[in-house]
């Protein structure tokens, strides 16, 4: 009887550790993953740190957004001119790279509520005479191909008569500015003092226009859109915001 129970007892305790282990498995496979996409070369919203990692202040909010929704988040760096492409294809479920929400790209995804505003900035050599727009006649500004400073670049050098130049990323602008293959950079605000400061260099605000807030695009008809605005908006009334933009833009901040 004792033998019986015993060799019950193992089959039992058998069952129930391949049910465990089935069980981590089932879990492992249907775990949420939110996949976002960005462009890591925009600090300090994103860039790779010296260990390669993608880090800046869209990446801790997209963590932060991921574990109040319940998701594991999994970061994909491109090219920023891809990445609206990604979201209509489907590859990911969402995009945040400093982007902004324009009327233009609205067209084709869905934005979350604005979480944060930088506006353009002109970055040049120290040495070089540039004070406002009607100075740049004759000059090469480099811009980053697919944002809104691209698209506002166009339409200022119809006016004040300088050549745009679209390169990849604003690292290369920076590159091609430091190389003189460039007068002038011209780039989110915010991204644009980050330069300034790291190479010494000098800029004036673009007075001319007023760019719309940064958002977090989304495929067309997304569920996610309205469950991150909550979230965001969360952080707004609690300051969980707050402390992110101090912990990453304060010191690009006037």
């Amino acid at each position: 009887m004792k033998k019986w129970s015993i060799g019950i007892l193992i089959i039992l305790l058998t069952g129930m550790l391949a049910a465990c282990g089935n069980s981590k498995q089932a879990e492992g496979k249907d775990k949420k993953i939110l996949e976002l996409a960005t462009s890591a070369d925009f600090p300090p919203f994103e860039s790779h740190d010296k260990s390669g990692d993608i880090v800046g202040f869209d990446i801790d909010l997209a963590s932060y957004i991921a574990k109040q929704l319940g998701y594991e988040l999994k970061v994909k760096d491109m090219k920023f001119d891809g990445l609206i492409g990604a979201l209509q294809a489907n590859r990911v479920d969402m995009v945040m790279a400093g982007m902004s929400a324009t009327e233009k790209r609205r067209n084709n995804v869905d934005f979350s509520k604005e979480y944060n505003r930088s506006g353009e900035m002109f970055i040049f050599k120290k040495g070089k005479q540039f004070r406002d727009l009607e100075g740049l006649k004759g000059k090469t500004i480099g811009v980053q191909l697919g944002t809104i400073q691209a698209e506002g670049a166009d339409k200022l050098a119809e006016k004040y008569g300088f050549t745009v130049k679209k390169l990849d990323s604003a690292n290369i602008i920076a590159e091609e500015l430091a190389s003189n293959r460039i007068d002038v950079g011209y780039l989110d605000k915010t991204v644009a003092k980050g330069f300034v400061k790291k190479q010494d260099l000098n800029g004036f605000d673009d007075p001319t226009t007023s760019s719309p807030g940064m958002g977090i695009a989304f495929p067309k008809g997304s569920g996610l859109t309205k469950k991150v605005d909550k979230v965001i908006e969360k952080m707004e009334s609690n300051g969980e915001l707050d402390k992110l933009k101090n912990k990453w833009l304060a010191d690009y901040q006037e």
